[in-house]
């Protein structure tokens, strides 16, 4: 829960704005504002303080314990200009918390946290569990120290500017193993648990156990994903209560799921008990891994029989593959999915001039693999293969890359052993759209004109079923040096079926700072003065141009006059 407190009637606006958007996560402390301030510190996960920030640190001042478990505080200043990561930028999650508030307020958000402001990912904000010299590496990396990165287990990790060799270390592991001096430890949620047990099992029972398993086979429990077991006891409270106390979910699959994967140890028990020879390692193996821990009982002080069994596997991390569209260029286009998956990326794979254009967003320590025209599914086949390895992959294009763009060959490529992420961008039909009015205001196609990898007579077909459907058409890739036929017969297509008044507009590098447009007729239109950079949308029988702008009504009936269209 967030906490709002204010003192004056401008702060009060811009908390109840706050309120409004975020009904379900924000509480407002009214009252006095230091008695607002210590309700809030003790029962909240973060504070927006609508107020000065001298006033702020000297109401927190006696408050403040540990930067582990302080609330994030973000102080917003009577004018709304600014939003102020003040306590808890990483812990306490304000930093991210001062950009959501000055993204809806219209602040410009101010995070003063030292690796932030230089780009590189604060190492307790990775998502792991960590132990060790935080503040020591994390400063190591700062100054430009060199700092070995020792994985230990592969596993998809945001961009960090470390050395095969250093004096500091970051190392990834799930074993039991203590930080040196110089060191700090990332715990991968490597290690899964399965888990049986017997009907009336206690928690003590199940959980002694699992953490017996770990600590003899030197694993951490700080690498733990999920405890899995059979559907049939997936209210066991035993096994309940275990998952709580560990804080991790328990996960649950089916005796016939669980019968079908071969596993070392079966057993007639819970054949008959549940419908699977295998509960404990069937479970922890089903989606696959290393099995580290056999199936091995639980053991009772009073000697009675074992009531629980577990087994514990690592799974390798799965690598990430984000399909990032860049929009048409302009900065301002690129959204901001798109923006964090570029930070989140350690291997950016793509066109070397779309690289160009986003450099300066790449966290320090980004690896760039980058090549020229041609090479799309080469880039495909090398991103895919880098998330494999398991890495945090980006393979950029322009626009929206799932259309003419990277998707389709990096998806053609890619399995189901990586995660595949599609972060959508502009296309350039509507960025150019846009720049002439309202032309894709009703049914529209967008069809390429190359034939590099579909043969002519395929873009014939679809152009002479888009004239005769009287579609609004958006042309790509509509001439080149070596292809300058395929325009004007795509025209010529057209013209059969509509006027030679019919509105056409034509944008040249949309939203780039040469972009260029003009509206003009299919009679009148030379495309001589049309290439690759450019965008050609050929409205339909119904788009007019209105004052300048070229307008495809959404009905029909909207053009003649009709009241309930023109709504």
């Amino acid at each position: 829960m967030i906490g709002l407190i204010s003192a004056t009637a401008a702060g009060a606006a811009a908390r109840d704005r706050l309120a409004a958007a975020w009904p379900d996560r924000t509480r407002v402390y009214e009252g006095p504002v230091g008695d607002a301030v210590r309700a809030a510190f003790a029962e909240c996960e973060q504070l927006v303080c609508f107020l000065a920030t001298g006033a702020v640190v000297r109401l927190l001042a006696p408050l403040l314990g540990d930067k582990a478990s302080d609330p994030g505080v973000v102080c917003v200043d009577e004018g709304g200009r600014f939003a102020v990561s003040l306590v808890g930028g990483h812990g306490g999650g304000a930093n991210e918390l001062a950009r959501e508030v000055g993204g809806l307020l219209g602040a410009e958000p101010v995070v003063t946290t030292a690796t932030d402001s230089a780009g590189v990912p604060g190492l307790d904000t990775l998502g792991f569990p960590f132990e060790g010299a935080v503040a020591t590496v994390s400063r190591a990396l700062l100054d430009g120290e060199p700092v070995a990165l020792e994985a230990e287990v592969p596993w998809p990790l945001p961009p960090l500017p470390t050395a095969a060799r250093g004096a500091y270390t970051i190392r990834l592991t799930d074993r039991a193993v203590e930080p040196g001096e110089r060191e700090v430890l990332l715990r991968p949620p490597s290690l899964v648990v399965g888990v049986g047990a017997s009907r009336g099992a206690g928690v003590e029972e199940v959980l002694g156990l699992i953490e017996t398993s770990l600590r003899d086979a030197g694993l951490s429990a700080g690498s733990l994903a999920e405890l899995a077991t059979v559907d049939a006891k997936s209210d066991e409270p035993g096994i309940v209560a275990a998952a709580q106390r560990l804080g991790v979910p328990l996960v649950t699959y089916s005796a016939e799921e669980l019968a079908a994967v071969e596993v070392p140890n079966p057993s007639e028990a819970p054949l008959s008990a549940v419908g699977t020879p295998s509960v404990a390692e069937a479970a922890a193996l089903v989606r696959g891994g290393e099995l580290l821990v056999p199936k091995r009982k639980s053991l009772r002080p009073d000697g009675q029989p074992a009531m629980a069994t577990c087994a514990v596997v690592r799974r390798p991390g799965r690598g990430r593959l984000a399909v990032v569209g860049l929009g048409p260029g302009a900065r301002d286009l690129l959204t901001p999915r798109a923006q964090a998956e570029l930070r989140r990326a350690s291997v950016l794979v793509g066109l070397d001039q779309y690289v160009d254009q986003i450099r300066d967003l790449l966290r320090p320590g980004t690896r760039i693999l980058e090549s020229g025209l041609g090479a799309e599914e080469e880039r495909a086949r090398t991103a895919v293969a880098e998330a494999r390895r398991g890495h945090a992959v980006a393979l950029i294009g322009s626009g929206d890359a799932g259309v003419y763009a990277m998707a389709s060959p990096a998806l053609a490529e890619a399995s189901d052993d990586i995660d595949v992420v599609g972060v959508p961008g502009v296309t350039a039909a509507l960025a150019a759209g846009a720049i002439l009015g309202a032309p894709l205001g009703h049914d529209h196609v967008s069809i390429s004109l190359s034939d590099l990898h579909t043969p002519w007579e395929v873009i014939e077909r679809r152009v002479r079923a888009a004239a005769a459907a009287d579609i609004v058409v958006t042309f790509y890739n509509p001439r080149s040096r070596g292809r300058d036929w395929q325009l004007p017969k795509a025209l010529a297509i057209l013209a059969e079926h509509r006027e030679p008044t019919t509105p056409v507009g034509v944008v040249r590098n949309a939203s780039r700072p040469d972009e260029s447009s003009r509206l003009t007729t299919l009679a009148a239109l030379d495309p001589a003065t049309v290439d690759m950079m450019t965008v050609v949308t050929v409205g339909n029988t119904a788009t007019r141009d209105i004052a300048g702008r070229m307008v495809t009504p959404r009905g029909y009936r909207w053009q003649e006059g009709s009241p309930e269209e023109a709504k």
